[in-house]
């Protein structure tokens, strides 16, 4: 099965030449890593260069030009590696965020399902020890509002360790998808489950970054739950 991993990146100079080497180490036969960088001022993408060097084949890199979003990223990124003859692609931070070592998982999970996902809301998984009360419950409860209001079963629609067979891809209207930021995992969570597509969870440790910046903040939370409902309202046509 070939797999092709898309990693956006902004300001993972410190991350990035850590975590490639754990994913190539993997017991994953045939692994391709896209990195699709959003013009990081502290040199994520020469980093990303140099690591292409050092894995001739393996890794490609996408060079945009300013800090375009996720949501566009991972369009990008889809469109790519359909384009690359993936049989498998998959999605993840470049921050340790998502655990590599699950990744395997995820590839024997799309076994018989047509998505596979990291999941920190079902039994085995759960969030960073260190977060404070507070964070845990705003991250639980923006995750039950968003699959309250969308009546999506999946447990963790809000994360973004995934993998998604490719046929799941090739079939869905990705020139619909209107988010950008951290709300598109939930939109196309929405897409997936509206169009009858199965998924299946794989219990994951989510920890905090331990090198540079966090993006998330309590500002794009906020909006987030606010985009929930342009989500709801975007898809009525699509058969549930």
């Amino acid at each position: 099965m070939k797999i092709n991993l898309i990693l956006p990146t902004y300001n993972e100079a410190e991350n990035l030449p850590r975590l490639i080497p754990v994913l190539f180490n993997l017991p994953i036969q045939d692994l391709n890593i896209l990195i699709i960088d959003d013009n990081s001022p502290d040199g994520t993408g020469e980093i990303a260069e140099k690591l292409a060097l050092e894995y001739p084949g393996k890794i490609q890199v996408v060079h945009r030009k300013g800090k375009l979003g996720l949501g566009s990223a991972y369009i990008l990124g889809f469109k790519m590696a359909l384009e690359n003859g993936a049989d498998a692609i998959g999605q993840m931070d470049s921050d340790f965020s998502h655990p590599p070592e699950k990744l395997p998982e995820l590839i024997d999970g799309i076994n018989g399902y047509d998505i596979a996902i990291g999941s920190r809301y079902i039994k085995g998984g759960s969030l960073d020890k260190k977060w404070p009360l507070w964070r845990k419950a705003l991250s639980a409860w923006g995750n039950f509002y968003a699959r309250s209001i969308l009546r999506i079963p999946t447990k963790d629609v809000t994360g973004g360790f995934r993998l998604w067979s490719r046929h799941v891809l090739e079939n869905l209207p990705l020139e619909r998808v209107i988010s950008n930021g951290y709300i598109f995992q939930v939109e196309m969570a929405h897409i997936t489950n509206l169009l009858g597509f199965q998924s299946t969870e794989i219990p994951i440790y989510f920890a905090d970054r331990r090198w540079g910046d966090s993006k998330m903040n309590f500002k794009i939370q906020v909006e987030a739950a606010f985009r929930v409902w342009q989500v709801l309202f975007s898809y009525k046509d699509l058969k549930q």
